[in-house]
């Protein structure tokens, strides 16, 4: 009872701020809906009336990013999301976005050196020769300070947020109520998964905030990448790392943000964008374990052209069977082979198993066809995403909710892409490693290889 009060709280404040910042009434150059414009404009009348008569004075953009920080951690990341994708929102409304990545107001220093010294059981002194108090990064969970160890290495000191765990277990017990509610009483929303996906954010979470799990995460990608030269992962001093504070490696980079300094250090845009789209492609495809939170704050280029990843707090898992599907429905996308694309679908139980093959596969050509081989500034994401909604709709596709932090990072990764150069398309940079990969995983013999393998594996756990 108590915690459907609150929650019915948390609705009117949200849909309080909703009408404060005037995010559904006077969106701009944002296209909603005029049913969902007209009961924003209701709600507003009733909640918050002055602001119905009043103009705003601020860009849409600058309202949207208060509107995220005035909610809290999850809604931030959400709108850190947004702010790579300029082809979808507009890039006055992404460039104010992009404040949400880590120029958020910070907490006192001395709380943090205080979580320090408790930690670790001793004076800052003795652990630092110097700890700079301003922080280089002050984001949704935690900030970073720039300090030097007593035996001369940089590093980059992060803390947790103070009753930053309370905050957000309140936001996703709100989230879930939403999701309940929604499940229950909103038609044919069954077939997205509203409970499960939310499932998913709230273990997604309970990792960002452990940094214990944050270094485990940065550990395994250096591993995996042990032997890979165009990729850089800090390394972490356990010793100095606890569930609250992580202490790494520094790095010294130049932020992807920054165009003209790149090109002004003989780096060319192109060469990074391919090597980013490889990167991830290795992570989610090859090892099935990938950083899922790849928004352009954290990712540096070092002078010798490596990529330099940082915070590992959001970190995706992909099973053998779902990384080998999609790489082979997007492989299958590249060659123009539709059927297959079907065939896959409905091996792996993406579409209903009485769906016919030929109709989606015909779906499919009439989506890809359009869009094979143009520049990503020429295609309307809009109007794609709307057609894949549809497509979902018409053939009763669920929602994988294991798939959307891979999801979410293919958003994100290809917005990094058109911020380096609007002219590329990524994803065509990076195929000479997907027909590689198809080579070594999709041929017959890589797939008898694999069904011995599961077969053995049985045998031993039944032994």
């Amino acid at each position: 009872m108590i915690n459907c009060i609150k929650n019915i709280a948390n609705l009117v404040l949200f849909l309080h701020k909703i009408s404060k910042y005037q995010i559904l009434t006077c969106p701009e150059k944002i296209k909603i809906p005029r049913r969902i414009r007209f009961l924003a404009g209701v709600v507003c009348l009733i909640i918050y009336p002055k602001r119905f008569f009043i103009t705003p004075k601020q860009a849409f953009g600058i309202r949207l990013a208060n509107f995220f920080k005035d909610l809290g951690p999850i809604y931030i990341k959400f709108g850190q999301t947004l702010s790579t994708r300029p082809d979808l929102i507009g890039r006055d409304v992404a460039h104010h976005l992009k404040s949400l990545q880590d120029k958020l107001r910070p907490f006192d220093s001395k709380i943090a050196k205080n979580k320090i010294e408790e930690t670790f059981g001793t004076k800052i002194s003795e652990i630092f020769s110097s700890f700079n108090d301003i922080p280089v990064a002050a984001a949704s969970i935690a900030q970073v300070h720039k300090a030097v160890l007593v035996t001369g290495e940089k590093v980059a000191v992060k803390i947790l947020r103070p009753d930053i765990t309370k905050t957000y277990n309140n936001d996703i017990i709100f989230l879930e109520f939403i999701a309940d509610f929604t499940a229950r009483f909103v038609r044919n929303s069954q077939r997205l998964k509203p409970r499960e996906v939310i499932a998913v954010f709230r273990e997604s979470m309970n990792c960002e905030l452990n940094l214990l799990m944050e270094a485990a995460a940065a550990s395994r990608l250096a591993d995996n990448f042990a032997l890979d030269k165009s990729i850089c992962i800090p390394k972490i001093y356990w010793e100095l790392t606890s569930e609250e504070i992580i202490t790494l490696e520094w790095i010294n980079g130049i932020s992807i943000y920054n165009r003209e300094k790149l090109i002004k250090n003989k780096l060319n845009p192109d060469d990074i964008a391919a090597k980013i789209a490889v990167i991830f492609f290795n992570q989610a495809y090859r090892d099935g374990f990938f950083h899922a939170d790849l928004h352009p704050g954290n990712i540096l280029v070092k002078k010798n052209g490596e990529i330099a990843l940082i915070d590992f707090g959001i970190i995706g898992i992909l099973s053998e069977d779902d990384r080998l599907a999609i790489a082979e429905i997007l492989y299958a996308f590249l060659k123009r082979d539709y059927k297959l694309v079907a065939s896959v679908h409905h091996r792996i139980s993406y579409i209903p198993k009485n769906t016919n093959l030929e109709l989606f596969a015909q779906r499919c050509r009439a989506i890809a066809e359009p869009i094979i081989g143009k520049q990503i500034k020429n295609i309307s994401i809009g109007n794609l995403l709307a057609q894949l909604f549809k497509i979902t709709e018409e053939f009763g596709m669920e929602t994988q909710p294991q798939l959307l932090l891979l999801q979410k990072t293919v958003v994100v990764v290809e917005g990094i892409g058109q911020s380096l150069d609007p002219e590329i398309n990524m994803w065509q940079l990076a195929e000479p490693w997907i027909k590689k990969w198809a080579a070594k995983n999709l041929t017959p013999e890589a797939k008898l290889l694999r069904i011995a393998k599961k077969f053995i594996n049985r045998i031993a756990e039944d032994l």
